[in-house]
């Protein structure tokens, strides 16, 4: 996939139906999703539990754009292997999951998957210079994870404007998860982020038998992050 920095909307499925993820893919990605996102929790890093590798295995053969899985587990490094057999295109790892995460980066990349690396909302932007050069996205959570439907949190603006600038005119994604809305997408699109995940602001009051719904709030939520970078 070329890189380019348009606003890319990334639905999380952990807000659709659990009894129809098939279906539910392929709602999402016919009214406008760029990316898909799957977001796995272990239960220990995160105090939720969602989907393992047979889970991602399943949902593969639905998504035809590209599929973005988020790693919210400690440690990271013995599933990397099993994720890119699943069919991960890019696997996100937290800075914060275990002492080498320069490792880990490494070890994505030559599982030949693109690298990205996480930050919570308490870890300082500086834990990610060193390793600006190997990775392709760079996730500033905008909730503390492991829920869907949390308040945004204003304070990570600063910590994405300050990556936008750390990272240059490098080919990397900055990523934002979390309370993302139109209310919130301008304000991150602003900040410099152009990946946008957002879970039951795309899924609220929609269906797979209603998909219009979930289109209608793609669109809101790209025209409002487009707008405030026309504005800017």
């Amino acid at each position: 996939m070329s890189f380019d920095r348009s606003i890319k909307i990334a639905p999380s499925i952990l807000s659709a139906d659990f009894a129809d993820f098939g279906r539910e893919i392929q709602a999402i990605e016919a009214q406008g999703a760029d990316w898909v996102h799957i977001d796995v929790m272990d239960g220990h890093f995160v105090p939720n539990l969602t989907f393992g590798p047979p889970a991602v295995r399943a949902f593969r053969p639905h998504v035809t754009t590209f599929m973005d899985v988020h790693l919210m587990i400690a440690p990271v490094d013995p599933y990397i292997d099993a994720y890119a057999e699943a069919g991960a295109d890019m696997l996100t790892a937290h800075v914060e999951a275990g002492p080498h995460i320069h490792r880990t980066l490494q070890a994505i990349r030559g599982a030949g998957m693109k690298a990205g690396v996480a930050l919570n909302p308490g870890t300082p932007v500086e834990t990610v210079e060193p390793l600006i050069d190997m990775v392709d996205m760079v996730l500033v959570m905008t909730v503390n994870p492991g829920f869907g439907g949390q308040k945004f949190i204003h304070s990570q603006l600063e910590k994405i404007r300050r990556v936008r600038s750390m990272i240059g005119d490098r080919p990397i994604h900055i990523q934002i998860d979390g309370g993302c809305d139109p209310s919130t997408a301008p304000l991150v699109a602003e900040a410099g982020a152009d990946v946008l995940v957002a879970g039951s602001a795309v899924f609220k009051d929609g269906s797979v038998d209603s998909p219009s719904v979930y289109g209608a709030n793609i669109r809101a939520i790209r025209a409002a992050a487009e707008g405030a970078r026309d504005a800017a």
